[in-house]
């Protein structure tokens, strides 16, 4: 299972997987409400959202936490998070699965700042009902978050919040 998508923001790519990092830009494009994130090799990198009044037929209620190892770390450049799970608010974890985010120059259309093409992908090893609805579900919310991300770099909070990354 695996989803794959890019993005071109204009902000550097240091800002671009700062924003992955930083409890304030999480909790501002990605709704996190915990974070215990390292941005180094063997960090943690752990997330969590609160449940979702909503439940899934499937998976019951969205929200809980997502949780790995930043394996490899590379400043404005990349990362890698493997052995990650998500723990949902009830029910079973599914997981492992690993999360690669790159970030690669951008040519600017009107000529001024830096821009970033951010890829973000996610592999998982398993076909069972609950990973195919897991990846259906997650993998659908991955472009309006990517969405809230350039928008929260190029226009929001973000260029105040990342100061000095």
């Amino acid at each position: 299972m695996t989803f794959d998508y890019s993005i071109t923001i204009n902000a550097a790519p240091s800002k671009v997987l700062a924003a992955f990092f930083h409890p304030r830009a999480l909790s501002a494009w990605w709704d996190v409400e915990g974070v215990v994130a390292s941005a180094r090799p063997l960090g943690p990198y752990a997330i969590e959202w609160a449940p979702t009044d909503a439940r899934d037929e499937v998976l019951g209620l969205l929200g809980g936490i997502y949780h790995g190892t930043v394996i490899d770390f590379r400043p404005g450049s990349s990362f890698f998070v493997a052995d990650a799970y998500w723990l949902p608010p009830e029910g079973e974890p599914v997981g492992p699965m690993a999360l690669e985010v790159s970030c690669s120059n951008a040519t600017v259309e009107n000529g001024s700042g830096q821009a970033t093409i951010l890829r973000v992908a996610q592999r998982g090893v398993d076909d069972s009902p609950r990973w195919l609805r897991y990846y259906e579900v997650i993998g659908a919310d991955w472009p309006q978050a990517l969405g809230r991300l350039k928008d929260y770099l190029e226009h929001g909070q973000g260029i105040w919040d990342l100061r000095g990354y």
